[in-house]
């Protein structure tokens, strides 16, 4: 495997269309322990620190918690908590939150009234929805951090059509 993943569209339609169609037919803590697993084999690759994280939406549980070497931070997983805040509320990635406001943190700050709260979300790439065929929200999140926000995010869309792919 390779340290690298695609870039990823900035378009919100085409954001969307892909989060879309990585819905899952059921959901458990076995398939979290295997997106977990994917997820850090292949960032094994890359040069950086990452932490990743698997969570349920309807509580702080955590289903999948690692890291892929030494070298992260407390401030790491600070930014697993804003970013997976972010999806919880907006039921969106991070990247297509950071996309739709152009990555303006001030704008965002304003459009949703957050005040002294924003600092309790992230719109970097690197948060991203679970959904389940038949459930109304969202059931999770899946959470990059330590690289760049677009590889945060593209990593976790190409780990997760990798595993639909050898699903079929």
């Amino acid at each position: 495997m390779s340290s690298s993943v695609s870039t990823p569209s900035r378009d919100l339609e085409t954001i969307a269309e892909v989060e879309k169609s990585l819905t899952f037919s059921s959901f458990t803590a076995d398939t979290a322990w295997r997106i977990g697993n994917s997820l850090r084999s292949r960032l094994l690759n890359f040069p950086d620190p990452v932490v990743i994280n698997i969570s349920l939406a309807n509580s702080n549980q955590s289903l999948f918690h690692s890291v892929t070497r030494s070298g992260t931070q407390a401030d790491n997983d600070s930014w697993v908590a804003r970013k997976r805040a972010t999806v919880l509320r907006w039921g969106y990635s991070t990247w297509y939150m950071h996309n739709k406001l152009g990555g303006d943190e001030a704008a965002f700050t304003a459009k949703y009234m957050l005040g002294g709260s924003a600092g309790q979300y992230a719109i970097h790439g690197g948060g991203f929805p679970i959904r389940v065929k038949g459930v109304e929200g969202i059931v999770g999140v899946i959470v990059v951090s330590g690289l760049k926000q677009e590889q945060d995010h593209q990593v976790i869309v190409e780990t997760l059509q990798d595993y639909f792919r050898n699903q079929n």
